[in-house]
């Protein structure tokens, strides 16, 4: 049974092989490449700090150093574009460079100020 926020074999098996530290890869071989990319995904989906990753992932401070090494190294950017560039894939993510605003939004901070009801209108 998948926990929540985990990858099930199948998606893990279409990863695996895009993820550094597999066997004949160049430095440290990765035996917890999957309990670390569950880790990853149970913090971004979940929203909570690192330091309040689940112990079944891992030290904290270890999955966020690796987190922010493979961010530099391109390796999440690789994996984005394999996985969108399977037509069948089907889940979705949402950027906030392409979530609008609501119309009324337009007037927040710096904006014109409230109107004062029984007032005259201004032009």
């Amino acid at each position: 049974m998948v926990k929540r926020y985990e990858l099930s074999p199948q998606q893990w098996a279409q990863l695996k092989e895009r993820l550094p530290g597999k066997v004949g890869d160049r430095g440290r071989t990765a035996v917890d490449n999957r309990q670390f990319v569950n880790g990853v995904l149970w913090v971004l989906r979940s929203g909570a700090r690192w330091s309040d990753l689940p112990a079944r992932y891992g030290n904290w401070k270890s999955a966020h150093k690796r987190f922010t090494r493979w961010a530099r190294a391109g390796v999440w950017e690789r994996v984005f574009g394999h996985l969108t560039a399977d037509r069948h894939n089907v889940y979705l993510l949402l950027d906030s460079t392409i979530v609008r605003a609501h119309q009324q939004a337009v007037t927040g901070k710096g904006g014109t100020g409230p109107r004062l009801w029984g007032g005259p209108e201004a032009d």
